[in-house]
């Protein structure tokens, strides 16, 4: 009834679905793998944005109180 050929359709029927499983491991090891909550990204970003505001800081760009306003502010 179906012709699939001198292998019988077997190397096909698993072909899809393991090109799909390798990109998606691709992605999840290329992306560093998902955050197991919202916040992951945005304490990353906190961090950040400490050890900019401590350079500033440390440079002399800022105030004692302008640091002191802004370290309140991210917290």
């Amino acid at each position: 009834m179906w012709n699939y050929g001198p292998w019988g359709g077997f190397p096909w029927m698993w072909i899809f679905p393991l090109i799909f499983l390798i990109v998606i491991l691709i992605f999840l090891f290329r992306s560093g793998g998902l955050p197991m909550c919202g916040s992951h990204g945005t304490h990353k970003r906190e961090e950040n944005a400490r050890e900019l505001l401590d350079r500033r800081y440390a440079r002399g760009e800022i105030s004692r109180e302008e640091y002191q306003q802004i370290k309140k502010d991210l917290e």
